[in-house]
């Protein structure tokens, strides 16, 4: 019989994504198989406390972490050691409770996908599912990441960068330089968060003024692009070396475009699967998202959005999702399953290129003129 797997499940997070995260981890630990895996939860609460115990998806639901205790990692190689803190007669005291062969964050935005988990989880040498540091924080800074597909030749919307130290010493410069990269309409984005918070279409000077504020809520980089009307077209990928990109999926959103609430409150937006595309575009999305993704180093999977211009049929590349949503009505895990890929086996499948990668990372050597 095969030994179990020690799988660590991350959940919550130090983001405006949190609530998302939850969603995604109860789809997550629904479908993992008990006979393959010893499951470990560990969530992250608002304030960045690592927790344990039983039933953490559930207490960090219910924003209580009353019944769970401190835990920690160490950015040390070796053995990969969950480690609870607890105190008894006022001193501290350490136990080990949990070893583990592999970590799945389960988290999306900043603290989680953003590279900087997985530089620790680099610095543990420990297998984690999903892309590397270099891969996390490209795909998650909305403008560099900009950067890099114009570089490659991939196209992209029209856009600036500024930062809330701009905003807050001359914000009218900043809509100056914002209303000459387009006519209105204009999207204001958080430069490096997902889910669609923070993001406001804006339509005239006044409305980008707060949408500029809104944005400065959550980050301290803001990217003003271009507005187009777009379809809203998404392919998922995955693997390591040799990735794969599923069919196309169109998503017509209930709000003028694929909002928070038209994503994860309404239950309104549709989904269609595959997209109704020709068959040439359709090639030309998939290859397009391949490329992407290699562009940025990503591993184990990534979602690769689309705006499809309606009225010239151009074709950008919106943004990539290094941990794409795992909730129920989520595109990431639907277009394989519409591909023959269920969902458990999706998950089983990524861990197992997480297993990989941390093969291939110790192919390197570590010494320098052995």
């Amino acid at each position: 019989m095969t030994e179990k797997i020690n799988l660590g499940i991350i959940l919550g997070g130090r983001s405006g994504e949190h609530e998302v995260s939850l969603m995604s981890s109860r789809s997550v630990l629904s479908v993992l198989d008990r006979e393959k895996f010893n499951v470990t939860e560990i969530g992250i609460d608002h304030n960045g406390l690592w927790w344990s115990g039983e039933h953490v998806l559930e207490a960090l639901e219910k924003g209580s972490t009353q019944s769970l205790h401190r835990v920690f990692l160490l950015p040390e190689p070796g053995k990969t050691v969950l480690y609870k803190r607890s105190f008894e007669n006022a001193s501290e005291v350490i136990t080990p409770i949990a070893e583990l062969d592999v970590i799945f964050p389960v988290l999306h935005g900043t603290f989680g996908e953003d590279g900087t988990l997985q530089g620790f989880f680099e610095m543990a040498d420990v297998a984690y599912v999903g892309a590397g540091v270099l891969g996390s924080s490209v795909g998650m800074d909305k403008s560099v990441f900009k950067d890099v597909m114009r570089a490659n030749g991939i196209p992209v919307t029209e856009w600036i960068t500024c930062t809330r130290r701009d905003i807050e010493t001359n914000v009218e410069s900043v809509i100056k330089r914002a209303e000459a990269v387009a006519d209105y309409p204009l999207f204001v984005k958080p430069a490096n968060l997902g889910s669609s918070v923070g993001i406001t279409k804006v339509k005239n000077h006044s409305d980008l003024y707060e949408g500029i504020l809104e944005a400065a809520r959550y980050d301290r980089r803001i990217l003003i692009e271009r507005g187009i009307n777009a379809r809203e077209i998404e392919v998922s990928v995955l693997g390591n070396e040799d990735a794969q990109a599923s069919l196309p999926g169109e998503i017509v959103p209930s709000d003028e475009f694929y909002s928070y609430n038209a994503k994860y409150l309404d239950g309104k937006s549709n989904l269609f699967i595959p997209a109704p595309l020709s068959d040439e575009l359709t090639e030309k999305i998939r290859e397009l998202a391949v490329k992407t993704y290699k562009a940025i180093d990503c591993a184990g999977m990534a979602r690769v959005d689309f705006l499809l211009d309606k009225d010239t049929n151009d074709l950008y590349i919106n943004e990539v999702n290094t941990i794409p949503g795992f909730t129920s009505i989520s595109m990431y895990p639907k277009l394989w399953d519409a591909g023959g890929l269920t969902y458990p086996a999706l998950i089983e499948k990524l861990i197992d290129l997480a297993l990989e990668r941390k093969q291939e990372r110790n192919k390197s050597k570590r010494t320098f003129g052995d």
